[in-house]
């Protein structure tokens, strides 16, 4: 069982585009938009006019003024006069949540391309501004203040996990993660963070290494950033660039809001979309190649090891003593460097994760190629842990 199996039709991504990731201070909002959407309908070698709609998740929350983007990318060509253009938003998974949408209309019949864009600019605004914006992400401490931010309650999930799963090692296991995460970043030419900073480095507080908040280190957590990817959706192949590839099974859970609510270490709902997702699929963990997952703090990729079901609850560590999840391990997850090192312009990030994915199982990734893989997933989160996306993604 398959995508095509239950709805009778291909979804396929044939052509793509993707901004560098950082502190973009000589571009726009407008200008990353269409940047990568221009790149990517060329790669689909199709016109403009073959676009049917369009798809931009963006998060914003106040962190610029303009707040009605959504046809922005018509400026790409005169041909998307009055096709229509819907901004989606769902935290820092908004570029997953346009992405579905976009695959929605096209199994639901009301379009045979789509062009979905996930795109921020964040630099621009001061850190408190920033701060309070992504808190609107969080029920309860949404229009609080917080010298911490969203750094602070992951620190909270961090320190969950420690008392229930035992502390000793937690801040090691979380610097391994963040000094694979750098390494891997240094091959990508997107990555905001393109250096290596080592095992010790990142594991160790210090002047350049201070402690946000506790225990989550300045290594810990991914970047503020601006950027922006897109990529073309069609029901069959248009002759592009590269081979399309085909979005074999997608899935979605939201968990509750209130934190009160929900376990601070199961992340329930994250792992019922990665369900959702291989199940539609027809695959199983053993049959992917690499994972591109939200690690926006260390702690998050550590919980999506056991969400994924890679390892049992509390044993996350394992993947990273047994070398699973190194680039030469039997999963490589985030060889693009992750949220971490790539960066996080939030309402870019899934796209994001969805054209790097696709760039390996094309064989285009450059310096980040893996060895002729075949099947990958994308995990992309908003919240902690409340809007969850998976797509399966294979090689045609």
């Amino acid at each position: 069982m398959s995508l095509k199996d239950q709805f009778g039709k291909d979804v396929l991504l044939i052509g793509w585009g993707h901004s560098r990731f950082g502190k973009l201070t000589d571009d726009t909002l407008e200008s990353l938009i269409v940047q990568v959407a221009t790149e990517a309908i060329g790669n689909a070698r199709i016109e403009a006019g073959q676009i049917d709609e369009i798809y931009l998740g963006q998060f914003n929350s106040g962190m610029m003024p303009l707040a009605f983007p959504s046809s922005l990318a018509l400026q790409v060509s005169d041909q998307l006069a009055n096709v229509p253009s819907t901004r989606v938003e769902n935290a820092c998974a908004s570029g997953s949540a346009a992405f579905q949408q976009g695959t929605k209309s096209l199994l639901a019949g009301t379009a045979k391309t789509v062009l979905v864009i996930g795109a921020e600019k964040m630099t621009q605004a001061g850190a408190d501004v920033v701060g309070a914006a992504l808190l609107g992400a969080d029920y309860d401490m949404a229009g609080k203040a917080s010298t911490t931010g969203f750094t602070g309650l992951f620190a909270e999930v961090a320190k969950h996990y420690g008392k229930r799963y035992g502390a000793g090692s937690l801040g090691d296991v979380l610097g391994t993660i963040a000094a694979k995460n750098h390494r891997n970043g240094v091959d990508n030419p997107y990555a905001q963070l393109r250096k290596d900073l080592g095992e010790e480095f990142c594991r160790t507080v210090s002047d350049k290494n201070p402690m946000v908040a506790d225990p989550l280190r300045r290594t810990d957590c991914s970047p503020v950033s601006d950027g922006a990817a897109a990529v073309v959706l069609s029901v069959a192949p248009t002759g592009g660039v590269t081979a399309p590839v085909r979005l074999a099974g997608f899935g979605q859970a939201n968990d509750f809001f209130p934190a009160e609510r929900r376990d601070p270490t199961e992340f329930a709902a994250t792992r019922a979309s990665w369900q959702r997702a291989l199940a539609m699929a027809g695959v199983g963990l053993e049959d992917l190649d690499f994972a591109e997952v939200h690690d926006c703090f260390t702690i998050a990729e550590l919980l999506m090891y056991e969400a994924m079901g890679l390892t049992e609850r509390g044993q996350g560590a394992r993947a990273l003593e047994e070398g699973w999840v190194f680039k030469d391990g039997k999963l490589p997850v985030n060889v693009s460097g992750g949220l971490k090192a790539k960066g996080h312009p939030v309402g870019a990030t899934g796209v994001s994760q969805h054209v790097i994915a696709a760039m390996q199982l094309t064989g285009t990734a450059g310096a980040m190629q893996l060895a002729n893989p075949r099947r990958a997933a994308v995990q992309n989160m908003g919240g902690v842990g409340i809007a969850n996306y998976v797509s399966v993604l294979e090689a045609v």
